[in-house]
């Protein structure tokens, strides 16, 4: 609850400034862990890492996503109900047989939530996939040009007419876990400006237009986010020079096809940890406790 969270905001100051320790930590003792809901799609989930997390073989979730990082770094108790594939309904609906709403995991003694949604609704998953392009231009179709044609922006559309959705989500989250704090983790950087085909099939503009969409989806959940007090943990920047163009070595996110454990267009391990110490970061750094 708030107090809990207090006390280890206080605890994590207090170490920080090289204080004497033993009295601040039977206090944080005392209060007990941190009960630490994850909520989200894939982005979280991370389907395909190892290890695979057994609960719910439905969910495709790994036991080394982002939340199961920043629970470990903060010794939060940690209860997951990521979804890969999850929207914002399948957080007051059952998203497969046997899995429940994923609201069902709040309460009033959660004291941190993380979320990140958005993708599914908004089809900016299946943007990526359809915008592939194996041969060089004009041996193909510019994704970017078909979503754009007429002077409209099919994706932006989608994505701004998506935003009060996502103020509905905040408020039944602060409904749910009313002494909680909610951390709003956004998606990361996929590619670098021009992308790098061929070492991943996306033609410059589309690389672009996909990037850009990524982008806006982004500034909307830091825009929602901060309309209900609720805190933004921004991925894209840190995530730069670690795109699908990298080397699979410092990749966070694979490209169209894995080069290791982890779902294409998605966070691989080395991505989720550093997604996971980022949130890690932004709740111990947490003053303005509502």
């Amino acid at each position: 609850m708030k107090a809990r969270l207090r006390a280890f905001l206080a605890v994590t100051a207090l170490c920080a400034a090289a204080l004497s320790g033993p009295a601040a930590t039977a206090t944080a003792a005392d209060e007990g862990p941190l009960q630490y809901v994850a909520l989200g799609d894939s982005f979280a989930a991370a389907p395909l890492v190892l290890p695979a997390d057994l609960s719910n073989p439905a969910c495709i979730r790994s036991l080394s996503g982002y939340p199961r990082v920043t629970a470990a770094l903060l010794g939060a108790t940690l209860t997951d109900v990521s979804c890969s594939g999850a929207t914002a309904q399948h957080l007051s609906n059952r998203q497969h047989l046997g899995t429940a709403p994923q609201y069902d995991a709040l309460s009033p003694e959660t004291d941190i939530v993380s979320i990140t949604i958005g993708g599914n609704d908004t089809a900016l998953f299946n943007l990526a996939t359809g915008c592939v392009n194996l041969l060089p231009e004009p041996l193909g179709r510019s994704c970017a040009t078909t979503h754009t044609s007429g002077g409209k922006d099919t994706y932006a559309a989608a994505i701004d007419a998506w935003e009060p959705v996502f103020d509905t989500v905040l408020d039944t989250i602060a409904r749910r876990a009313p002494h909680a704090r909610i951390f709003v983790v956004g998606y990361g950087t996929y590619f670098r400006p021009g992308g790098c085909f061929p070492v991943q099939p996306f033609w410059s503009r589309d690389a672009d237009y996909v990037q850009g969409s990524v982008d806006r989806l982004g500034t909307t959940l830091r825009r929602t986010a901060e309309r209900h007090g609720a805190t933004f943990v921004d991925t894209a920047t840190p995530g730069t020079g670690h795109d699908s163009c990298a080397s699979p070595a410092v990749r966070w996110i694979e490209g169209a096809v894995s080069a290791r454990d982890a779902f294409p267009l998605h966070p691989n391990a080395i991505g989720s940890y550093a997604y996971g110490t980022a949130l890690a970061n932004a709740v111990r750094s947490t003053s303005a406790l509502r």
